[in-house]
């Protein structure tokens, strides 16, 4: 058998329909306890072929505080442009993140330009793997040339205040797409919703922030907001807006997840909602072994505003511990969640809203306790066998590896 035959039969797997939600808040099936093997990874030659996109993707904190390329292959975290090649990644929302360490000392405009612009450096360092996208045309136009495309998208604030001068600033540099929150903590103009709410959803401002961004073409995301934040923006956006990355409420009670009203007027506005790969917001057990462990690995407003630190350099060594920000705890085997489970929620999306609405948004490097089969962006293709076991057709996986991502920015910035 020829290696592109054997590749394509590894996709005829047992197909099955739709699952009872009761069935997510079981423990996984028994499985054989050897290490899942990561050599000679199988990709289906749909996944081949497909146009994929992750909807996020953290890339540039250890560039920028380790000083480190990511057009060389890492021996640790979960992306570096060598390895999105061999998942066959086609295209990237680009996240530039600025955490909460910087909010006390006013760090966070300072933070967010040079991070944009190493974004930027870095993209052209590299520029025989991967180009600057500002459009969906120019997605496809790089994509043609073999390259990935990178799709700056802005996590945490641009400045707590909201002024819409710096905002305009960076999308001169480039940036198309912008979290509405700062990250966990609620800022001037929109409650996040694991932090105090000070709005009610969203504020006057907020509504004048979103009209800029409708005005300038830019991608509005809401991951992160209240469930009144989510439901308001939606409704003042003219465009569509995105839930880049989480799980549904419906399936863990995180305050991250999605509730499915908010879900449904996302999908309603024309939105697309991305399935955050971790196991905290779409594995029922291991959310519940979770809340009887003492010490949170999430961060927090209150868990770095307490003590301010005095210079922007002082907070870069603090945050340096801490990179790269991939998961680096162990999971039990009963509470260790596997790609199957993680289709299956993407299909509680599919039920809900419909195939047009969901896609992938993975936030690697950004702490997600990774299915079993997935250790690194390199393992994108599991995700799309595991879809082919549910039995989807190959157009709504291709809808959700990425179609859906391209069909928003395309709607939003106008090409």
């Amino acid at each position: 058998m020829k290696r592109r035959d054997l590749i394509k039969s590894l996709t005829l797997l047992p197909l099955a329909g739709s699952f009872p939600i009761d069935s997510l808040f079981a423990a996984p099936a028994a499985v054989n306890n050897a290490p899942f093997n990561f050599q000679n990874k199988p990709m289906p030659d749909l996944h081949r072929k497909a146009f994929v996109m992750d909807g996020h993707t953290h890339v540039m904190t250890r560039e920028l505080l380790k000083g480190t390329d990511i057009g060389q292959r890492y021996l640790d975290g979960n992306v570096d442009l060598p390895r999105a090649k061999e998942g066959g990644v086609d295209a990237m929302f680009f996240s530039v993140y600025t955490p909460e360490h910087y909010y006390p000392g006013r760090f966070e405009v300072k933070n967010t330009f040079r991070v944009v612009n190493l974004a930027l450096e870095q993209i052209e360092k590299n520029h025989s793997m991967i180009e600057l996208a500002l459009n969906a045309s120019d997605i496809q136009r790089i994509n043609k040339k073999g390259k990935m495309a990178a799709f700056l998208d802005l996590e945490g604030p641009w400045d707590m205040d909201g002024d819409i001068n710096l905002l305009r600033a960076l999308h001169r540099l480039g940036l198309r797409s912008a979290q509405l929150t700062a990250h966990n903590t609620t800022n001037a103009f929109i409650d996040t919703c694991n932090d105090v709410r000070r709005w009610g959803g969203i504020n006057d401002h907020g509504r004048k922030i979103i009209r800029e961004m409708n005005d300038l073409g830019m991608v509005i995301n809401i991951a992160h907001a209240s469930n009144e934040a989510i439901l308001q923006s939606a409704e003042a956006s003219k465009h569509p807006v995105i839930y880049s990355h989480g799980g549904f409420y419906g399936i863990v009670p995180h305050p991250r997840c999605i509730t499915d009203e908010a879900a449904k007027a996302v999908a309603a506005k024309g939105g697309v909602i991305g399935i955050h790969f971790g196991s905290l917001f779409n594995n029922p057990v291991y959310w519940k072994w979770q809340q009887g462990q003492k010490k949170s690995n999430e961060t927090k407003p209150g868990t770095v505003q307490a003590a301010p630190l005095k210079t922007i350099e002082e907070v870069d060594r603090e945050v340096l511990k801490e990179v790269p920000l991939s998961f680096r705890g162990t999971i039990p085997e009963e509470y260790w969640m596997h790609v199957d489970q993680l289709a299956k929620v993407i299909d509680y999306g599919v039920q809900l809203v419909g195939e047009d609405h969901m896609a992938l948004g993975s936030d690697l490097d950004g702490g997600p306790e990774l299915p079993r089969e997935i250790k690194d962006i390199s393992d994108f293709p599991q995700i799309t066998m595991a879809m082919q076991r549910l039995g989807y057709s190959d157009q709504r996986i291709k809808k959700i590896l990425g179609l859906n991502w391209l069909r928003v920015i395309r709607e939003v910035t106008g090409s």
